[in-house]
Formats: structure tokens, sequence, C-alpha cells
């Protein structure tokens, strides 16, 4: 018995001995070989690590190394002002083992943002954005100097968001233009931001923005608990951050705006809202989102107010058409012909005549087809892209009419039903129009009129019960606030344009009092020859 307990350790030596494996495997060594030997290990040797050695000192007696991933580092600044620092002979009197790394850090970079760890995962997490590593033999430490660089897209005009007056610029997929974008628009101390990385493996970086004093810090908060919680390993694009934090998933209306302008962006946050920036996509997340925002355009602001809502009126009626319009037409030749003029029910009727399908089924197979279509235009390279799906249209839609497959009445409003859904702002509202256009054809299939009146209706309770992060999304219709209702299906000129949305930002106040033109009291034309006269009187 005493010969099988005399080769046992004590637990409590066990535990030490596990705790310190476990401290070493966390910690950096003192061994530059050992280190440089763990880095590679790590990186699976990766072409792309580039290790320099060299050596410092009187004696040349100090080695240290240079770690740093080619292609997302500014090899002219890793050359100018880490390398040839190092290599000067300025410092080789007093420089010594143990001072070394301080000394490197204050006297010799040259570049900005340096910090200095003893962790692996800090080092190999800003290995990995593009900062340059530091290694000294016999230190324990890192330091890591800010090189961060590579190509990148350059600003260019946005591609989804098209306007005639207003700036061209549209977000990069680097986060820190986008940011820089937004400091130039609003150069206040007040606009402050969060960043925290989202992703176990990606290591995202995620940006809150908001105007501190205008956005309602019940909304910050909530917003911010929600990135707090997201567990997820890669995050490519902003579209995984909007599903992960919306309010709710189980409906087709986007209850959170993206977009790829600044200026939106801007406008957003001074009327209270929260942006937010993910790295790697130009498209930039707003919170909270209203339902009459998906039909704003900055261009709206831009121009005079008469302009502005009647162009805003006219979207409004095309979301309407592209909604309903099938569906009018197959409860119109359906069940409800006697609310058609004679002479275009027997025009329509006339054209059907020779069509083996209900109406139902004509437009459901047009509509089908334009969507393969659209898709398939997308899809295809931009060269051929648009060729194949005009061709396609105009062939198929010939053909379909010549084989008496559809009526030519059919082809016409399903041709108005698609540009009229390109003409909303906003592509997500334009999708659900799409998919929410199948349920009123089968209303109208079904009970006619009476199934699109009901279909609309739950369409609107179901609007009435959405929320964007807290915020009613049907606001400020439901609940009904007058005083906010100036910028919604019209917009008023901007001098009475006080306030802010009352339910999103925390001052509601926008502008002084007597903003409005003012009358001059004399109406007489100004002429030269009064001006001379005026002068000679005086």
């Amino acid at each position: 018995m005493p010969s099988f307990f005399k080769g046992r350790k004590p637990k409590k030596d066990q535990q030490s001995e596990s705790q310190a494996s476990d401290t070493s495997k966390e910690h950096i060594q003192n061994s530059l070989s050992g280190n440089l030997a763990i880095i590679r290990q790590k990186t699976g040797n990766s072409s792309d690590v580039v290790v320099r050695r060299l050596k410092m000192g009187k004696n040349a007696d100090i080695e240290t190394a240079i770690v740093y991933v080619e292609g997302i580092v500014d090899n002219q600044s890793i050359q100018e002002f880490l390398l040839q620092s190092m290599m000067k002979d300025d410092h080789k009197e007093e420089l010594n083992k143990h001072d070394a790394l301080n000394l490197i850090s204050d006297d010799m970079m040259t570049v900005g943002n340096v910090s200095s760890f003893d962790k692996w995962e800090e080092l190999f997490s800003s290995l990995m954005e593009g900062d340059t590593i530091i290694l000294v033999d016999g230190v324990g430490k890192a330091l890591s100097a800010c090189t961060k660089g590579g190509e990148k897209r350059a600003i260019s005009e946005s591609t989804t968001q098209m306007v005639v007056r207003g700036p061209k610029g549209a977000f990069t997929e680097s986060i820190e233009t986008n940011t820089s974008m937004i400091r130039r628009i609003i150069k206040t101390p007040d606009l402050w931001m969060e960043t925290t990385k989202i992703g176990r493996v990606t290591k995202t970086d995620v940006t809150l923005m908001y105007i501190h004093g205008i956005a309602n810090e019940e909304v910050i908060e909530e917003i911010r608990q929600r990135l707090k919680k997201i567990d997820i390993d890669s995050i490519l694009e902003s579209g995984y951050i909007e599903q992960l934090i919306e309010d709710q998933t189980m409906t087709s209306f986007p209850t959170i705006f993206n977009t790829e302008r600044p200026d939106v962006v801007a406008g957003n946050l001074f009327e209270g809202r929260i942006a937010i920036f993910v790295d790697g996509t130009p498209f930039v997340l707003i919170a909270p989102a209203l339902f009459i925002q998906f039909f704003q355009s900055a261009e709206d602001y831009y121009a005079r107010f008469d302009i502005a809502t009647s162009i805003r009126l006219l979207r409004i009626l095309m979301f309407t058409i592209s909604l309903i319009a099938p569906a009018t037409f197959v409860a119109v030749t359906t069940f409800h012909q006697e609310m058609v003029p004679t002479t275009l029910i027997v025009a329509i009727a006339a054209q059907r005549e020779a069509v083996p399908f209900p109406a139902f089924v004509e437009a459901l197979l047009m509509e089908i087809t334009f969507e393969i279509l659209r898709e398939a235009g997308i899809r295809l390279p931009k060269a051929i892209g648009s060729a194949v799906s005009i061709v396609g249209a105009l062939v198929i839609g010939q053909a379909a009419v010549q084989a008496s497959i559809v009526s030519p009445a059919m082809v016409i409003i399903v041709s108005i039903t698609a540009i009229a859904s390109f003409a909303t702002p906003s592509f997500d509202m334009a999708i659900s129009a799409r998919l929410i256009r199948f349920l009123f054809m089968i209303g109208a299939a079904t009970f006619g009129f009476y199934g699109i009146i009901l279909i609309f209706l739950m369409m609107v309770v179901h609007l009435c019960s959405l929320r964007s992060f807290g915020v009613p999304y049907m606001a400020p219709f439901a609940p009904f606030i007058p005083v906010n209702n100036k910028d919604t299906f019209v917009r008023l000129p901007w001098w009475t344009l006080r306030q802010r949305p009352r339910l999103i930002s925390a001052n509601t106040i926008r502008e002084g009092t007597n903003q409005g033109p003012v009358t001059p009291s004399s109406r007489a034309m100004v002429t030269a020859e009064g001006k001379e006269g005026g002068n000679r009187e005086s």
C-alpha cells in the first residue's frame, strides 16, 4: 500500500503546477525564440506573417524581432518609423536588456498608438488587426505599434440611394473612414462613439454613434445591451447585427433602417437616432426606425417643401400600387365586373376569351416570371445583365400573349406593378411589398375586394403592433402625435419643423422661434436708377 501512494503528489502541488502551466500558456515568455515559435505555431507558419529579427545594443547583444501581417499593414510606416529608428546608433550606449522595451517605446518609435501587454490573446488580437509587434529577448512583454494600412476602396458615389441634388460621397468598407465622414459633417464634441468587438473568430469592430443630449439614453442602453448579448463566431456584414438585435423576427417589414449615405446618417443623428457602424460593410444601421422613414429620401430635405411633399405622396401612391394592383385586377375580373365601365370590361373579356387559366393563376404566373427575371438580372454579370433582363421580359411577354397563356391587360398590370416597386427609396421596404403582394392576390381571388380589405386591415394591425427598440413602428400616426406630423406624408417648410420626433429624441427642440421668412414692408422694385437717385438725394 505505501508503494501505491509513494509516487502520488499532493493535490495542492498538482493545482499549483496546473496553474503555472496555464499562466505560461496565457502570458508571453522571456525567450524570444520561444515566443516566435509560438507565433509561428499559432498562425500555422502562414506565409503572410513576416518576422524580422534585429540585434541592438552596444555590443549587438540584445535580440529583438518585429512581427506583422503582410497586406493589412502600412509598409512605409514600418520602414520609416520603426526599422530606421531601431537600427540607428543614437541609443546604443544607454540600451540594456532590462530597459530595452521602455526605451524603444519612449525614444525610438515615432509612430502613434503604442501599447504594451503581456498576454498572448492581446498580442494575436493586435497582430491580426494590422499592428506591428515588437519582442525583446529576455523580456516577458511585447509592444504594439499602430501600423494599419493596406489597400482600401476609395470614397465613391452611392449606388443604391441616388439623388439629383445633395452630397455624392458614400460610405466604404473601412469603419475608420465611415466614422470620419460623419465627424466632418457634425463638428461637435457631443458626437460620442462606443466601439466593441463582436464575433469570436472575426472580432469585427462595431461602433455605436449618437449625439449626447439629443439621443434617448434608454434607447442607447437598450441597443448597448442587445449588442453585448450577441455570441456568434462571425460578423461579415451589418445584416448579421440587424437580424440579431431587431425587436421582432416574424415580420417582413424592416424595423431597422440602413443606408450608405453619410448625410442620411447625420440627419437621423440630429433627430435623436443611433447609428451602428460595422467594419467591412458600407451599410450603416440606424435605430429606432419608423414606417414612414422608409419612404423619405435625402433629396426631400434639399428641395422646396411643396416639391418634396408631392414627390413623397407619389412614392406612397407607388407603394400602394405595387401592393394591390394585381390583386385589384383579379378581384375586378373575377367578382366585381359591374364596377368597371362596360366598354373596358368587354375589351378585357375579349382579351381573356382564349386564355385557359383563371385570373389568379394568370397573375401568379406572370408575377413569379417577373421575379425570376428580376433576380436573374441582378445575378448576371453587369455587361450582359441588363440586356438579358430586357430581352427576356420583351420576348417572354410577347410570346406569352401570342400563345394565349396570358392576356395583354395582365402584362400591363404586372409591368406597372414592377415599375411602381422600384419607386420605393428603401430596398428592404420594396422587398416587403413584393412578398405581401401575393397575400393580397390570394385574398382577392377568394373574396374579391372584401379579401383585399381584410388583408389590408390585418397588415395595419400588424404594423401597429411592431416596435423598434420600444418605439411604436407607426408613430406619429399610432399613437397620433400632431406636432410630429409635419414631416410624414407631407413635409412642411423647414422653419415649421421646430421639434424633433417626441418618442425618439430626449431634446425635442430643434430650432429657435421666428425662423420663417420675413416679408419686407416695401415691395417696390429695386433698380439701379433707384439706388443712384437715393444716393443723390442723400
